[in-house]
């Protein structure tokens, strides 16, 4: 295991690799509004929009919202039509055009354990977001600017995108003693024609496929061909990547290192194998920053030659 600053990523690949991102936005998604009728404090947390035009959403308080209530929010309301557990809710906005009034009366929701004031919500957002859909960011690509984009390009490293809106399903910890009984919810991705392309002329080269987060890894597996390959297409995934099932697509991860308990740190066992431990054990010793503004690692997936 070595040290190395980011600016040094295309570096540590090769001619021919071809680097995997993605390039989902982080909505507005943090509203706060008031109960119509007793004025109480409701904050909500949008994740996702339903098929049906309603949205799913995490709330705070939780306890007294029922279906029928009416929160007021900005200049429009929202009407609860539905409760699970663990402060998930569906809302139907009342509006035209919801992401509107999201990116009008909403914040950009940050990780709870980050304490301080982000002045530049731009900081929080990648260099390749484009459709706002996430309730938070795809951390990997936190890490790259553009000079680092051009000195991929100038060694002959080509990129290219896949689009998963991170939701619920990413940054929920595990809720079972079994891994395997933990039930994933689904989140919405995208794998378009061009990045199928890519990765077969990739494969056709030699090149490795360096997967940029584990929403990255989750989206090709989600599309995968069952030969190192993938295939086009859009729509939910419930995929839920753990020790005992094989990952095909991505050659290399980087990935930040994350906080125990989670899916993500499931998802990298399955990717690196049990050495992952050795891994954040001097991750820890040296230094490095865990969570959303931390620090990341490339990683190489279990059983593929070096």
């Amino acid at each position: 295991m070595s040290d190395h600053a980011f600016l040094e990523l295309p570096e540590l690949l090769e001619r021919g690799d071809l680097v995997v991102v993605n390039e989902t936005r982080v909505r507005a998604a943090r509203l706060l509004g008031r109960r119509r009728g007793t004025g109480g404090r409701v904050e909500l947390l949008v994740l996702e929009r339903r098929g049906d035009g309603a949205y799913d959403a995490l709330a705070r308080p939780a306890r007294r919202l029922r279906p029928g209530v009416v929160i007021e929010v900005g200049w429009a309301t929202a009407t609860v039509v539905a409760t699970h557990d663990q402060g998930r809710i569906v809302v139907e906005f009342e509006t035209d055009d919801p992401e509107t009034l999201f990116a009008m009366a909403g914040a950009v929701p940050l990780p709870p354990y980050f304490t301080g004031v982000l002045q530049d919500p731009e900081r929080y957002q990648t260099i390749f977001a484009r459709e706002p859909g996430s309730a938070a960011a795809p951390t990997a690509g936190l890490h790259f600017t553009s000079e680092v984009a051009r000195r991929l390009g100038a060694r002959g490293i080509d990129l290219t995108t896949i689009d998963l809106h991170v939701s619920l399903d990413t940054f929920r910890p595990l809720t079972t003693d079994h891994v395997e009984e933990h039930v994933m919810h689904s989140e919405w991705c995208s794998v378009p024609p061009p990045t199928v392309e890519r990765i077969a002329r990739a494969r056709e080269r030699a090149g490795r496929v360096v997967a940029v987060g584990t929403t990255v890894v989750r989206a090709l597996e989600s599309h995968g061909d069952g030969h190192g390959g993938v295939v086009a297409g859009e729509g939910p995934t419930r995929l839920f990547l753990r020790p005992g099932m094989e990952i095909r697509v991505g050659d290399l991860l980087v990935t930040n290192f994350h906080l125990p308990g989670s899916t993500l740190l499931v998802l990298l066992e399955t990717f690196m194998g049990p050495r992952w431990r050795d891994v954040y054990d001097v991750a820890l010793s040296r230094g490095y920053r865990f969570g959303s503004f931390g620090d990341a690692m490339l990683a190489e997936r279990r059983g593929r030659a070096v």
